[in-house]
């Protein structure tokens, strides 16, 4: 898959299948539409791209109410790899695009940059400075330039949540983090097609898991920006820079049980620490980039007035850890 900037695409002689959104985690819903796209590309004889963003519009539109980020850059370019998309073009977005037309968008990005024979975009898909692009604006310029437009009906999933009429809820972004941030990972596993995988580097925790508990833990710094589970113990799995994948107990939370009550008080609350137990490992992860992908969630976080209950329950989490993930 070949991945370009708006400024470097040179490709319009050949004529695109186009698709265009922020993708953020790459779902059911829009692995569905990838494969439309696909198909409609494979009937045409050009390559699938989709345009996408180098950041979620959001942080230009709205940066106090942005989502978090279900995948970083890296980790959306694989998902779209992994779908059969040839080519990734990434649009700048910053204050002067979201100024930018619907129409002067698709006259620069999708007609003159991809030479566009067919977009293909949910039918709910809003674009330009008011979102005052859509489907019906597609059709209409598609008509003009010569491109057709396929609009595609929101995917549910089959055990989704049922609205007040018995219509199942969409898949979305929006339902995925809603679903991360109360700590159901297994429901947003369902929704995902995969585990959510926040990356990070592993960096030098306090030095308690080894020496005050005997249980060693991998403290992953991960990006503010992507979305962390609800506190509480998961089972999970760690994915090394080698591709090695191993079994993992896993904690978001902010150590209560070393947290003195009554401390600092601050406008702005801590944020949670990512720490994985290996089950089974030995070795040095320092410096290391690892993944840390959310199976099930085993328990709230607590605070234990003695360090010896807290070791207990945490070699309790982690049988429970490695019964969860037999056989997974």
């Amino acid at each position: 898959m070949q991945v370009l900037t708006a400024e470097e695409v040179s490709g319009a002689a050949l004529g695109t299948a186009v698709t265009i959104g922020a993708y953020d985690g790459v779902h059911l819903g829009h692995r569905r539409l990838l494969a439309i796209l696909r198909t409609r590309a494979d009937a045409l004889g050009v390559p699938a791209a989709v345009v996408t963003f180098d950041r979620h519009p959001a942080t230009v539109l709205r940066p106090d109410s942005a989502p978090k980020l279900l995948t970083d850059g890296p980790q959306k370019l694989e998902l779209l790899a992994s779908c059969g998309i040839d080519l990734v073009v990434v649009v700048r977005f910053d204050a002067e695009r979201a100024e930018e037309s619907a129409e002067d968008f698709v006259d620069e990005v999708l007609r003159g940059a991809l030479g566009v024979k067919a977009i293909v975009v949910g039918e709910d898909f809003h674009f330009g400075h008011d979102r005052t692009g859509d489907v019906a604006l597609l059709r209409r310029l598609g008509a003009a330039m010569g491109f057709d437009v396929t609009g595609v009906a929101l995917t549910a999933a089959e055990d989704a949540d049922r609205n007040g009429d018995d219509r199942p809820v969409a898949v979305s972004s929006t339902r995925i983090r809603s679903l991360i941030a109360a700590g159901d990972v297994a429901a947003a596993s369902r929704l995902l097609a995969r585990p959510h995988e926040v990356r990070g580097e592993v960096v030098h925790g306090d030095g308690r898991g080894g020496s005050l508990l005997g249980m060693p833990t991998a403290n992953v710094a991960v990006p503010d920006a992507v979305a962390v589970p609800a506190l509480g113990i998961y089972a999970g799995w760690c994915r090394r820079a080698d591709g090695g994948l191993h079994p993992a107990a896993v904690s978001v939370g902010l150590r209560p049980t070393f947290t003195r009550p009554g401390g600092e008080r601050s406008d702005v609350p801590p944020a949670p620490l990512v720490e994985a137990h290996l089950i089974d490992f030995t070795g040095d992860l320092y410096g290391e980039q690892v993944g840390v992908a959310f199976v099930e969630r085993l328990r709230d976080e607590r605070r234990f007035e003695r360090v010896e209950d807290l070791v207990e329950q945490m070699w309790a989490d982690v049988d429970a850890a490695r019964r969860a993930l037999a056989d997974v």
